[in-house]
């Protein structure tokens, strides 16, 4: 199919009723993969059980470069559980999410019969989107914050929101300072490369990465996309695009976990889903800024200025008000069911 026919197919709700057992919790797989991953390298396999779905990460598809350590894969496999939650809730299923550090790192999702809820956050999976263009630069409500917080606050996890103006050129230094460190790494840059996917075509037919335009970039073919990154991915250009981007924001939002590991780190996922959910039920639009978190030499120095201590900051968000951007693209379910 063409990109837009694969978006329409990709990004929406049930057609109908799941039917029988299985079908339904492959339904609820295919939501929980609608969820945000890095580089959206979809860096999970998901394992249906009789009254269960296990969530593993996809070692195949890790990022080492700007990842070393598995926190965004971590981060990532959190995401896709609140989706799967919220999505079972909504078929009358609850879930109780447990980590299981002996059985592979899995994330085991168990279910049980309950009263049938569709909640906003559910209603929004479609709308949900990382995007990464300019904003209006309108504040948002005292009550649209306080429900930001609501959603993104989670089991050891925290929220920090940055709305003064000040604050938010302080966190532009630091992208700039890691944004920079990061494209002058040959690795970090072939890495990032490896999953853009600079044509409709080519991005349906991988159904994974960073489709160019939903970065506001113009769709080209694979080959002349190739020639020109190299020639305008430059720090300068770069940096330019991110002053705009946090400049035209509402503010930003900080996750901090209580504990560095991968059980509060998938805490840390689904804390920000909820965030990003929310955010998609009242309209707002929102993308990360994780160069702060993401160069090791850089976040301590960030972890100073947010005052949190020797705690770890896990993801740097900002939010506002903006139009929505041409969608990413998803694997089919038999690519992620083990």
């Amino acid at each position: 199919m063409n990109y837009e026919a694969a978006v329409q197919d990709t990004w929406r709700h049930s057609k109908g009723e799941a039917g029988e057992k299985s079908a339904l919790l492959r339904e609820l797989v295919r939501y929980a993969t609608l969820a945000p991953s890095s580089h959206n390298t979809q860096c999970w396999k998901f394992r249906i059980e009789e009254a269960a779905v296990s969530i593993l990460p996809d070692l195949a598809r890790r990022c080492p470069a700007v990842d070393p350590d598995d926190h965004h894969l971590f981060v990532s496999l959190g995401c896709a559980a609140e989706n799967l939650i919220q999505a079972a809730l909504a078929h009358g299923l609850m879930g109780h999410a447990g980590f299981d550090a002996t059985g592979g790192n899995a994330l085991r999702v168990s279910l049980e019969r309950t009263r049938a809820v569709a909640s906003n956050l559910f209603q929004a999976i479609p709308e949900r989107q990382t995007t990464r263009g300019e904003y209006d630069g309108k504040p948002l409500s005292r009550q649209e914050l306080e429900l930001l917080e609501k959603a993104g606050s989670g089991n050891g996890v925290r929220l920090i929101f940055l709305t003064e103006r000040a604050a938010m050129e302080n966190v532009l230094e630091y992208v700039v300072q890691g944004n920079t460190t990061q494209m002058n790494d040959r690795a970090f840059v072939e890495e990032l490369k490896t999953w853009i996917r600079f044509s409709g075509d080519e991005a349906v037919r991988t159904g994974d990465g960073l489709y160019s335009a939903s970065s506001g970039n113009p769709s080209l073919p694979p080959w002349l996309g190739n020639l020109l990154f190299d020639f305008f991915f430059t720090p300068k250009n770069e940096n330019d695009k991110y002053a705009k981007h946090v400049r035209s924001s509402a503010g930003i939002a900080v996750f901090v976990a209580d504990q560095a590991s991968p059980v509060r780190w998938l805490e840390v996922g689904r804390s920000y889903e909820r965030f990003a959910l929310q955010s998609a039920a009242l309209g707002i639009r929102n993308a990360f800024l994780n160069q702060p978190v993401e160069v090791p030499a850089l976040r301590p120095q960030f972890a100073s200025f947010l005052g949190i201590g020797e705690r770890r900051p896990d993801l740097v968000v900002r939010f506002g008000r903006g139009p929505k951007l041409p969608a990413s693209l998803r694997r089919p379910l038999q690519a992620v069911l083990v």
